[in-house]
């Protein structure tokens, strides 16, 4: 089992590389600014963000809109990709607030980190991990916010005791993603495409 959940976060990374470095590959689903546009996502959030941020914006929906984000709050972002949802978050927290940003893709990372110092953000910070294994202390969290990174993950039971452990009492997990419906077959799920496609 552990082999396979290996050959399924290897696809992933892969995938991820090249969106980071090459986004305009990406034939297969909706990427970039027009993408949060249609998503939801403030026109102006979008317009103040450098385009090495938008270009590889890869979420399904906008956890931000969920619940309110507080000044002083501290975040943390399940999936950071290259940092879009980060850095809105790290705007509305403020100053006084903080926003972690995980992911296992070392490109998108790498991008991401490239983007904070591009912004000057103090307030942000990334770390190399799965979502199984977040390497925050317990009851650390306000809000978690993730968009389109549970449907990915292989071990999402892990994810959710990893997401609770950190959360502080009445903190607010906010979640943007994609599943099937029931009743899909096997051949639908196969035409639909891979865990990387």
């Amino acid at each position: 089992m552990a082999e396979n959940h290996n050959e399924i976060r290897k696809m992933i990374k892969e995938r991820f590389a090249r969106i980071a470095k090459a986004p305009e590959t990406e034939k297969k689903f909706p990427i970039g600014a027009e993408s949060a546009k249609r998503l939801g996502y403030d026109p102006q959030d979008i317009e103040g963000l450098p385009t090495s941020v938008t270009e590889s914006f890869a979420g399904v929906g906008n956890p931000l809109l969920l619940d309110p984000i507080h000044e002083g709050e501290i975040i943390l972002d399940i999936g950071v990709g290259a940092g879009f949802d980060t850095f809105i978050a790290a705007r509305l927290v403020g100053p006084s607030g903080k926003v972690i940003g995980i992911d296992m893709t070392g490109e998108m990372l790498t991008k991401a980190e490239n983007n904070r110092t591009k912004l000057g953000l103090k307030n942000v910070e990334f770390r190399k991990c799965l979502a199984e294994e977040i390497p925050l202390e317990d009851e650390s969290v306000d809000v978690i916010i993730s968009n389109g990174v549970l449907n990915l993950c292989p071990e999402k039971e892990k994810v959710l005791t990893e997401a609770y452990r950190v959360l502080k009492p009445g903190g607010r997990f906010q979640i943007a993603d994609i599943s099937l419906e029931d009743g899909v077959s096997q051949e639908e799920v196969a035409k639909l495409g891979t865990w990387s496609d």
